[in-house]
């Protein structure tokens, strides 16, 4: 079963606290595939992670920039499909997976302020938790850092 955490945004929106979990992830050597819900939404995250932080450099790509094999961070609006052999999904957008038990690690993150966003995320904590999945729940502190709660 996968280790799944749910990160409930609340001070810090999805482009400021996404790459910060990224660094993390690529610290401890895996490869991510971050699924969001458009087309649109892969571009605007690929052009954040460009720009969060001028000191910074997160290696990543998208399919318009090919190469999705090599890609340590790779971004789509694909439902399903590892196509850089990750360790680590990050779905966004209130994406679901079907494939999160080929994951070791998997992060929800939401929109804490949306109470749709809210409720949908309790919706995908039910449904893994009820496949056996072992969750954590993260809270935004107001420093924009991480307090866990479950």
């Amino acid at each position: 079963m996968s280790e799944v955490s749910f990160y409930h945004l609340q001070r810090v929106g999805l482009e400021r606290a996404l790459p910060k979990l990224l660094e993390k992830a690529l610290e401890r050597g895996l490869r991510v595939v971050v699924r969001a819900g458009s087309d649109e939404r892969v571009e605007a995250l690929n052009s954040a992670l460009w720009t969060y932080d001028q000191d910074s450099f997160l290696p990543h790509g998208a399919k318009a920039d090919g190469f999705a094999a090599q890609q340590p961070i790779y971004l789509t609006a694909d439902a399903v499909g590892n196509p850089n052999s990750a360790r680590m999904l990050v779905l966004v957008d209130g994406m679901t997976a079907s494939d999160v038990g080929a994951f070791e690690r998997v992060l929800d993150l939401f929109d804490g302020n949306d109470a749709e966003a809210v409720e949908a995320a309790r919706g995908r904590w039910r449904t893994l938790q009820s496949g056996g999945h072992a969750l954590t729940y993260w809270q935004q502190t107001d420093s924009g850092g991480w307090e866990k709660k479950a």
